[in-house]
């Protein structure tokens, strides 16, 4: 509910949201993209997130490895100055305190944020 509020926040504020925005026969989940002057709106630069959202299957370090590695890729066909990972952890009986955590993650010459929900 959190990511939908600050989603909204985007678009009210004037921003932009593409959805699984195709690149190539990849696709990245959501793509934000907002301008960075007001009375230009896209016509001047523009701010521009790549959020990457999976689901844990294998385990957290397989996902971190896929997840980081298409993040990367979509940062570098879209031209985006900031990456999110968002890892949801659907197993059951897992406690939440074992399923939260955000950290800072390197890869090549990006870092991504990886928020494990």
């Amino acid at each position: 509910m959190l990511l939908q509020a600050f989603l909204q926040r985007i678009v009210n504020g004037g921003g932009r949201i593409d959805r699984e925005y195709g690149l190539g026969r990849k696709r990245t989940d959501l793509l934000v993209q907002w301008p960075l002057d007001k009375a230009r709106g896209f016509l001047g630069p523009i701010q521009r997130v790549v959020i990457e959202l999976k689901l844990l299957h294998k385990s957290l370090d397989a996902t971190l490895r896929e997840g980081l590695a298409q993040t990367v890729d979509y940062l570098d066909r879209t031209g985006a100055s900031e990456g999110h990972l968002l890892i949801f952890d659907r197993t059951p009986n897992v406690p939440w305190e074992r399923k939260i955590f955000q950290r800072e993650e390197s890869h090549g010459s990006y870092r991504i944020w990886v928020w494990g929900m």
